[in-house]
């Protein structure tokens, strides 16, 4: 897992613990509403960069570090899959994660219980936005509709099927299309 050199503590994203001590049982809350960053979300839909992320958090410390719960909250905004259009989704997931004390992972590590997800603080900071994506990404639809029964876009035209029900085409098999000589010469003949 690749970590930065420090965390900046003036970053949205990085908790302080120091106020925890590492009394277990000893808790803080924290509420704020961060800028969301860059490429929270899929190819086709995601919280937007820059916009309101809500975080209500709860901070544990424990015996092994801290654990921090509580919810994250944001609007998602993306593009149907079927017509193309705007879809919009409230998020509101739960975040749950332990981010333990360094001499604890290194003791882990040397006894061969290394777990390569483990988030370790630096330090008395916690960095959230890793976890952050990992809650909010996979809770977001794979396949984002503007509504359950969007029908689409015209296969032929593209005109988008929800402003008009009745759209169709006249089309003709190609294996029928020697008969339509036929039909045109036969009314031909006809008028003459």
């Amino acid at each position: 897992m690749q970590r930065p050199v420090h965390l900046d503590p003036r970053s949205p994203f990085v908790l302080d613990t120091h106020e925890l001590g590492r009394r277990a049982g000893s808790t803080r809350t924290v509420q704020r509403t961060v800028a969301a960053p860059a490429d929270l979300g899929t190819e086709v839909i995601g919280i937007p960069e820059g916009t309101d992320v809500e975080l209500d958090l709860r901070l544990e410390a424990v015996m092994e570090g801290v654990l921090v719960t509580g919810s994250v909250r944001g609007r998602a905004v993306g593009e149907c899959v079927r017509c193309l259009g705007e879809v919009v989704e409230d998020v509101d997931v739960t975040l749950t994660e332990l981010y333990v004390y360094p001499e604890r992972q290194a003791a882990a590590t040397e006894a061969g219980d290394e777990d390569e997800d483990v988030r370790e603080l630096e330090g008395d900071l916690i960095d959230l936005e890793t976890a952050l994506r990992d809650v909010v990404v996979p809770a977001l639809p794979f396949q984002p509709l503007c509504r359950d029964d969007c029908p689409g876009l015209c296969s032929e035209c593209g005109a988008p099927l929800a402003d008009d029900p009745d759209h169709s085409h006249e089309t003709l098999d190609p294996r029928w299309s020697a008969l339509s000589g036929l039909v045109s010469q036969d009314d031909e003949t006809k008028e003459s």
